[in-house]
């Protein structure tokens, strides 16, 4: 199985962007996985609807009708590292399926989106601004696949 990660606008600080790099060279080693950035729009009719179906139409070009599609929100379902991992490992032993995570925009995700999700998932109570939120998730998918593989990273 391919592990896919959308994000909605570019990292604009470089030791995020450094960390991100880090990171997904290391998931190398146990999965293959790539990165779509997606650039921001900008919003000229000051409309946060606008703004997300904007969105949406560029995510819904960028996963097929056989994805597993996994949203990042903060309405999503929350999960330990172990947990996450052995959900890692329920979605790696789904046959034929790319497991697409996506980081939406600063407004969230627009309903036809949250229709196509399989799940939506949250990293935490606390929110975090997109740059940061990319690099928290790559470290939790390297310590779900070091957790699975029984490598001590996570002690």
């Amino acid at each position: 199985m391919k592990i896919s990660l959308i994000t909605i606008g570019d990292s604009e600080d470089k030791y995020l962007a450094t960390g991100f790099e880090l990171y997904a060279k290391r998931l190398q080693h146990y999965v293959g996985f790539d990165t779509i950035t997606i650039p921001s729009k900008k919003n000229k009719s000051n409309s946060k609807e606008a703004a997300m179906q904007a969105e949406s139409n560029e995510l819904m070009k960028r996963i097929t009708s056989t994805d597993l599609v996994i949203l990042l929100d903060e309405k999503g379902k929350e999960y330990s590292s172990i947990e996450f991992a052995t959900q890692i490992q329920k979605y790696l032993n789904m046959p034929g399926k790319k497991m697409v995570f996506i980081i939406g925009g600063p407004y969230g995700f627009a309903d036809e989106i949250k229709k196509r999700a399989n799940q939506t998932l949250s990293m935490s109570k606390m929110t975090f601004n997109h740059q940061m939120a990319r690099l928290f998730f790559l470290e939790q998918l390297y310590r779900a696949m070091t957790i699975l593989k029984g490598e001590p990273y996570h002690h």
